[in-house]
């Protein structure tokens, strides 16, 4: 893992063009599949009884708590599959698919969640997991560690997440702007660039299994 990350360095230094193109193609993967300005409707409707206060509150835990979560994938998720067996390819093809159901649901008006009924706990269900850091975000980190490095990946999700804060921190706003139509719209135009994206992780994943 240090000689990777020191290998993206040098990458850097002589080529920062190439590196640029992995870290914000990461980066839109991830912006993408975590889709925060769809999660505003959600998140305007799980907090409308709290003050601003509370809803500050419960995006730092949001985001704090999907952090944590991809960065345990982005760290170890090798490690992780190594232990099960599983592979790479058959992974991106699996999240492939997963993603694509998720385009499905997103275009036909499904939400990723059940309802929640709780208040204190808002913050880490359902909005954390499996809104935020779900099994499309966890695809997209494991993907992005694969085909762009460790450090793109880790810089693509602080980016995503720092991006998802200030949405989530200024929802209120956003949604008054946008409306429930409008937010709408952006999720399925979202959801569109999200099933291109999985149509891509199993075609890329079917190669490497069968050597085409």
């Amino acid at each position: 893992m240090i000689l990777c990350c020191f290998y993206q360095m040098v990458e850097f230094l002589y080529s920062p063009e190439h590196f640029l193109q992995d870290l914000v193609r990461s980066t839109i993967t991830l912006l993408v599949v975590i889709d925060p300005i769809g999660i505003v409707p959600i998140f305007m409707s799980l907090t409308r009884q709290m003050e601003k206060a509370g809803r500050a509150e419960v995006s730092k835990t949001v985001v704090i708590t999907a952090a944590g979560l991809l960065f345990v994938f982005a760290l170890a998720g090798t490690q992780i599959f190594g232990i099960f067996g599983i592979s790479i390819s058959s992974f991106m093809v699996a999240g492939g698919v997963l993603l694509f159901i998720l385009a499905i649901e997103l275009l036909t008006g499904g939400w990723r969640f059940i309802g929640s009924d709780t208040t204190g706990d808002t913050g880490v269900v359902p909005l954390a997991f499996p809104l935020l850091a779900g099994p499309g975000a966890i695809t997209a980190v494991i993907i992005s560690l694969e085909t762009t490095g460790l450090v793109a990946t880790v810089l693509s999700i602080v980016f995503a997440i720092a991006a998802t804060y200030a949405t989530l921190r200024y929802s209120d706003r956003i949604y008054r702007i946008l409306g429930r139509r409008g937010s709408l719209i952006v999720t399925r135009v979202f959801a569109v660039f999200v099933a291109a994206i999985a149509i891509q992780y199993v075609v890329e994943g079917a190669k490497a299994l069968f050597g085409l």
